[in-house]
């Protein structure tokens, strides 16, 4: 992952920011529901996952704070697709089955 490299250092809190990010089911599961139908709400990701509201809202701020989702205002809504580091872990995680 390029984004912890600098001149061969590794910032080791980076890289532990985002493994925690993608460090649950759930988050994976929205991880991979997001690469296939970019752009989604809250409430669209809760629906289509089976999961509650809140809970869905609290792991969809994790990623972000993780830096795997951004945010988007579409009038009332908040639109979350993956970043380009979101989609490269998907492809990691892929290797580890």
């Amino acid at each position: 992952m390029t984004m912890a490299i600098d001149r061969g250092k590794i910032d080791y809190r980076k890289v532990e920011r985002t493994v925690k990010g993608f460090a649950n089911h759930n988050r994976l599961k929205i991880l991979e529901l997001l690469h296939r139908e970019p752009e989604l709400s809250v409430a669209d990701v809760s629906e289509k996952l089976k999961m509650g509201y809140e809970n869905t809202s609290d792991h969809i701020r994790k990623l972000a704070a993780a830096g795997l989702v951004t945010k988007r205002s579409d009038g009332p809504n908040v639109l979350h697709k993956l970043t380009p580091r979101a989609k490269s872990i998907l492809v990691f995680c892929k290797t580890l089955q």
